[in-house]
């Protein structure tokens, strides 16, 4: 089941390939503050429709880039490696959606997953 998905204004619009299974609450500084609920994708899985007002952010050792739309400032998705082994794997890129952003879909009805990364780095 494909999943349409966009931030506020529409500048970034994208198409993912399957409902997550879960989403994740990471407690890190950056994602407590952004709020996002985050499902996880190989980037074959993500087609993105528009990403014209895409800006970036890199903390720190570089390793994430952290992307919002620079019209409307919602938190859109990260590049990321797997890190599903606690260690990061830059053969398995990933791309990590907010999942608030999925369109006509009820976000609540997935199970949340939290990240302690407040206290993991």
């Amino acid at each position: 089941m494909i999943i349409k998905g966009s931030c506020h204004c529409k500048a970034t619009q994208f198409e993912v390939a399957y409902v997550p299974e879960t989403v994740t609450r990471c407690t890190c500084s950056i994602c407590s503050k952004r709020g996002g609920l985050w499902a996880y994708y190989k980037p074959a899985d993500v087609r993105f429709i528009s990403d014209n007002s895409k800006s970036s952010y890199e903390w720190q050792t570089k390793v994430c880039k952290i992307n919002f739309c620079s019209v409307c400032g919602c938190s859109t998705y990260n590049e990321t490696p797997d890190f599903s082994t606690g260690a990061p794997n830059f053969d398995n890129p990933q791309i990590v959606i907010n999942a608030r952003l999925f369109d006509d879909f009820d976000v609540g009805s997935i199970e949340v997953f939290e990240i302690d990364g407040k206290n993991l780095w």
